[in-house]
């Protein structure tokens, strides 16, 4: 490692933190990762953990700025950042950035955003992201739609890179929660206890997308098939897991399906992103491009912006 690191980078989220050592250009030049979400943090001592994940860049580059997104700057966090009012891009952000002390520098954390109206909307975290997503692919700044899924997936319509406006849907924990404490998952459970893990079984999950695709009854009068099919020995057991997340996912295409008309970006883990871009060919729609892991290009733009780096 050679040159004087300009930034430090954070991911600090709800169930881990991962640290990234910026270059002078932005590049990734090291990285290091704990299980040490705001929930999880060690003590509850935040800047105990700070040090620890970041002590020995920190001593070799003692004036170097450092940036955190994600849930450390929500209420449960650190410091509460308040949200900024959409439509809000790189330079609203960096404007509304918020320091706290560590005792071993400033860490100035990006607010989120919010949408405000009869219906208020919040995401935190994933407006880091969606800006360094449109850092790596600058076609997408003009207008585009950008799908982040997760536990509370996020449809994200982008203008002159800005977001502009967004949905929320709570596929993951609907699946979770339907999975693990309900009647539906148990058949799956149960007969993948017996086999062992799986792969995705493609067909029963497109399957579930085409049932709610199709379907003028929505996906609460759809979600029982998940038993009844396998009741009636329609669908195999250790399937109808797939089936649901079908459902669920398709539901977000069908009610979503108005603001496809501009080209879809997903942005996450590749392997969940796949049932979005197969979901996304079941109505009719191209592949949406698949965007990994951009927060540490978000973090660099934000602070470049703010002029910390």
């Amino acid at each position: 490692m050679t040159g004087r690191p300009p930034l430090l980078a954070l991911d600090w989220g709800t169930s881990s933190v991962r640290a990234y050592l910026l270059g002078t250009d932005g590049a990734i030049m090291d990285t290091r990762a704990e299980p040490w979400g705001i929930m999880h943090t060690p003590g509850g001592d935040f800047a105990a953990a700070f040090t620890m994940l970041t002590g020995p860049w920190r001593d070799r580059f003692p004036d170097m700025k450092a940036i955190a997104s994600g849930m450390i700057g929500s209420a449960q966090g650190w410091r509460e950042a308040p949200y900024c009012e959409a439509p809000a891009g790189a330079a609203e952000l960096a404007a509304a950035l918020v320091t706290v002390g560590t005792g071993n520098g400033p860490l100035y954390l990006v607010p989120g955003v919010r949408r405000g109206g009869k219906i208020p909307n919040v995401m935190r975290g994933e407006e880091t992201q969606i800006l360094g997503a449109l850092s790596l692919a600058p076609d997408l700044e003009k207008d585009s739609m950008v799908i982040l899924p997760g536990t509370h997936s996020k449809w994200v319509s982008v203008h002159e890179s800005r977001i502009m406006d967004f949905a929320t849907y709570m596929t993951g924990e609907l699946f979770a929660v339907l999975r693990d404490h309900s009647i539906l998952g148990r058949p799956a459970k149960a007969a993948q206890r017996e086999a062992g893990a799986s792969e995705i079984d493609w067909p029963a999950f497109e399957r579930g997308a085409s049932t709610v695709r199709d379907s003028a009854e929505g996906l609460s009068a759809l979600l029982f098939s998940t038993r009844t099919l396998v009741l009636a020995g329609l669908m195999e057991p250790a399937h109808s897991l797939d089936y649901l997340s079908g459902l669920l996912i398709g539901e977000e295409f069908r009610v979503a399906r108005p603001e496809t008309q501009r080209p879809l970006t997903v942005i996450g883990d590749p392997a969940l992103c796949a049932r979005y871009q197969r979901a996304a060919s079941l109505f009719g729609l191209p592949a949406p491009r698949l965007i990994e892991n951009p927060c540490a290009t978000g973090l660099w733009r934000i602070a470049t912006m703010a002029g910390l780096a």
